[in-house]
């Protein structure tokens, strides 16, 4: 089947049918990156800024296992990690709070166990010096000591929608993280974005190309069209003249 050509599938969770991700698609849409993906998607599904890798070198690209936790209780990630498939992506939202460590060196073991996809979390980690070594990606709003209680009488929900930031993330969609960012794809736009994606990346290597033969990104963008005919060092100016 050509990889253009839209393939349904689905799988099962605990009742929840989820649409999933071709693997073609996840290999393609890992190669373009998050930059990338957010704006063929139309600017959108971009996760607070904070949210960053433990190092630079560390991706991931995989469908949404979403946990809604109970701030400063870390009790229903150890849940969520053996309710989630191989290849998910746990997406953690800890319900404002932020100040803690959520996760560390004991439950990345676990994860990688499992064959998790990678973590993403508004809240913090630590231990990152192991984390760092390890073969698993983690994305964190931060870097936080202080430790979590476990909340066995708090309600939490796992694989229901959760909110960061502007973006609300459902389960498996698909997530797409590296060293600008995360972005989040509704899953059924996938395939879409990820051509708009491609065309994308060839009209920039083009307009690189050109930029390298001299030519002025303002002529490459149009912003040269009615732009003033003088732009003066310290005086103000709009692009249109």
């Amino acid at each position: 089947m050509s990889t253009t050509t839209v393939q349904t599938a689905s799988r099962q969770h605990d009742g929840l049918t989820l649409e999933t991700i071709r693997t073609d698609l996840l290999a393609r849409a890992r190669r373009l990156g998050a930059a990338t993906l957010h704006e063929a998607a139309g600017r959108i599904g971009a996760l607070p800024s904070g949210i960053k890798p433990v190092t630079t070198e560390m991706t991931l690209c995989g469908p949404a296992f979403t946990v809604h936790c109970p701030p400063l209780s870390n009790l229903q990630i150890h849940h969520a990690l053996y309710q989630a498939q191989p290849g998910d992506i746990l997406v953690v939202h800890v319900s404002g709070g932020t100040e803690a460590g959520y996760w560390g060196d004991i439950l990345n073991e676990a994860a990688m166990a499992r064959g998790l996809g990678g973590l993403i979390i508004d809240g913090g980690v630590r231990d990152t010096a192991g984390l760092a070594k390890m073969d698993f990606p983690v994305f964190s709003n931060g870097v936080c000591i202080r430790g979590t209680g476990k909340d066995y009488e708090a309600v939490a929900w796992l694989q229901e929608a959760v909110r960061m930031g502007e973006v609300m993330i459902r389960p498996g969609d698909l997530v797409m993280g590296d060293r600008d960012g995360v972005v989040v794809i509704p899953v059924d736009r996938v395939e879409e974005v990820v051509v708009k994606g491609e065309a994308r990346e060839a009209d920039e290597a083009a307009k690189i190309e050109k930029i390298r033969q001299g030519a002025r990104t303002v002529d490459l963008y149009g912003f040269a069209e009615g732009a003033p005919t003088e732009i003066r060092s310290g005086a103000p100016f709009r692009g249109r003249a």
